[in-house]
């Protein structure tokens, strides 16, 4: 039987009622589904209810075959070692008693048919690149990273019929990444992922598009899609202006009807007036045309009440994932200005600068490795927020940093009242002049911090930041497009266009930074940065230098 997932009129709402789905129709077959939709349009919960992990309130949703479901954030025990993490420990165990002599009819029962479960084991671990945990490590001795693709292993180990992934790179590295790549371009069942991950989505047989509780599917990978998303923009925006031509046309023939409807009344109340007509005739003639002007409005009236429809409808079609479209004149940095200088700099975990390594002009740096090289912390002590242990990072121009926690927002204030504490000689009305640029136009600029979604909450800071007087003329980012949609992602592509001073970017995210004009690529690897270029990044069996884990830098480790 062909291996499928169908989902049949389902429904969905949350606990205070508010709708997600209502009657979806959608069935996944053999290959790669990429999902995607904006933030909140709910492809989370959609994955969820096609995992069991949440019950729909209407509807069915039909399995053929095992079901692997990879969440988004699981946190696992740390005590667990890794063959309890793949669901191989009790077999393990048994087959090592009968290694050892105990021939017990349990130990047979529990191995069954899987005698060679610890080679296959440590072959998907390798194929992960995971080969030199061994399965006895426990889960607090590897990186979260690590910890994403020893959950990716397990369900490889089981061999479902049907994979559903959300955002399985989030947390991964560039050279993880590449790994996890390969492992969906080599699965032989139903895929489906949720995933704001460009390469991973280009790996896809067809991108199902999530809007307003529908479904909508195209062949190929995201790049395709994309494509084919612009043609139909295209399209859409046209009948927009058809239909608009339409609506004046017909707004002109109806005022053009009523002026002469009004000629005609006056004309016919002139002859009545005159005595030249019989009263009788008259009153037929003045009751006729009453009739026929009523007729005439209602006609015109119509025509205008459907042209306004078509244009709804027309509108309707139109994406609103506007673009930010902003001017930064007083961000510019001129060719050859000192911005930033690291002078034999050694960070609160020992990662370090050796020499002198500046920053000119309107450079773009991209900062690059493993989780847990120390980028976060490079980026942390320029901007200040921690003591160098040695040496020094000057900066020479105003700079503002952009964590991945996005805490530069207070979450009682409001968008406009976040963006005046950063520029507090700003006028009220100049704050909410520019905030309409980074789209929080109108009441959405009044919404308080704490209740943004994902997407605006980044782009309020991003705002709050880049709107900041003095204007920031070195920007530190550290890891963007995390959790971003797509949207969000080309959002903050356009507003890093009109930036005009110099930008260091830590990410992981290769075909974000290769959209941004990089103009300088820097390796954080083995403590020490280094020169490097988007080729030599490509390579997943980069070996990994001595003392660097692939994970994120320990939480207790002293600063």
């Amino acid at each position: 039987m062909s291996m499928s997932l169908t989902c049949t009129s389902l429904s969905f709402a949350w606990p205070d009622g508010t709708p997600v789905f209502d009657g979806l129709d959608v069935a996944f077959g053999p290959g790669r589904t990429g999902l995607v939709g904006v933030n909140g349009s709910g492809k989370s919960t959609l994955l969820k209810l096609l995992a069991g992990e949440l019950a729909p309130s209407g509807g069915t949703v039909k399995v053929t075959g095992e079901i692997g479901y990879l969440p988004q954030n699981v946190t696992l025990g740390t005590t667990l070692r890794v063959d309890e993490v793949l669901g191989i420990a009790a077999r393990r165990a048994a087959l090592h008693a009968i290694e050892a002599g105990d021939v017990a009819e349990a130990h047979f029962e529990a191995i069954g048919d899987d005698w060679d479960v610890e080679e296959r084991a440590l072959a998907t671990l390798g194929e992960l690149g995971l080969g030199h945990i061994g399965l006895d490590r426990t889960v607090g001795e590897v990186s979260g990273g690590e910890s994403v693709l020893l959950r990716l292993a397990a369900l490889l180990l089981r061999r479902p019929d049907v994979l559903l992934l959300d955002e399985p790179t989030n947390n991964l590295d560039l050279y993880a990444r590449r790994r996890l790549y390969a492992a969906v371009d080599a699965w032989p069942g139903v895929l489906v992922v949720v995933s704001h991950d460009r390469e991973l989505l280009d790996l896809a047989d067809q991108i199902a598009d999530l809007r307003s509780g529908e479904i909508v599917r195209y062949g190929g990978g995201f790049s395709a899609y994309e494509e084919a998303l612009a043609v139909e923009q295209e399209a859409a925006e046209r009948m927009v202006r058809v239909a608009e031509a339409d609506v004046r046309r017909q707004q002109r023939e109806l005022s053009d009807a009523q002026v002469k409807l009004a000629k005609r009344k006056r004309y016919g109340q002139k002859v009545g007036d005159s005595g030249s007509l019989p009263r009788i005739l008259v009153g037929a003639r003045r009751r006729a045309a009453q009739e026929s002007a009523g007729k005439h409005r209602i006609m015109h009236e119509e025509r205008l009440a459907d042209a306004r429809e078509r244009l709804d409808e027309a509108v309707e079609a139109v994406r609103d994932d506007d673009e930010i479209r902003v001017e930064l004149p007083f961000t510019a940095v001129p060719p050859g200005r000192e911005v930033l200088t690291l002078e034999n700099l050694r960070t609160a975990y020992g990662a370090r600068v050796e020499g002198v390594l500046d920053l000119r002009g309107p450079e773009r740096i991209a900062l690059v490795g493993r989780n847990g090289a120390g980028k976060t912390t490079l980026l942390r002590t320029i901007a200040g927020e921690l003591p160098a242990r040695a040496g020094e990072a000057r900066t020479h121009v105003p700079l503002r940093f952009l964590p991945q926690r996005l805490d530069v927002l207070d979450d009682e204030s409001t968008v406009a009242e976040n963006v005046a504490r950063f520029a507090p000689d700003a006028t009220n009305n100049r704050v909410r002049a520019r905030l309409a640029r980074f789209l929080f136009r109108g009441a959405r600029a009044d919404k308080k911090a704490g209740t943004l979604s994902g997407g605006e909450r980044f782009r309020a800071a991003l705002a709050a930041l880049m709107l900041a007087e003095p204007a920031p003329q070195l920007l530190l980012l550290d890891e963007p497009t995390n959790n971003l949609d797509m949207a969000s992602v080309r959002q903050l592509t356009s507003a890093l266009e009109a930036y005009r001073g110099a930008l260091v970017v830590a990410s992981h995210d290769l075909p974000f930074l290769e959209s941004i004009g990089i103009t300088r690529w820097l390796l954080m690897e083995g403590g020490r940065l280094t020169p490097t270029t988007p080729g030599e990044l490509e390579d997943p069996d980069r070996p990994v230098p001595p003392g660097v884990s692939g994970g994120e830098q320990p939480a207790n480790e002293p600063e």
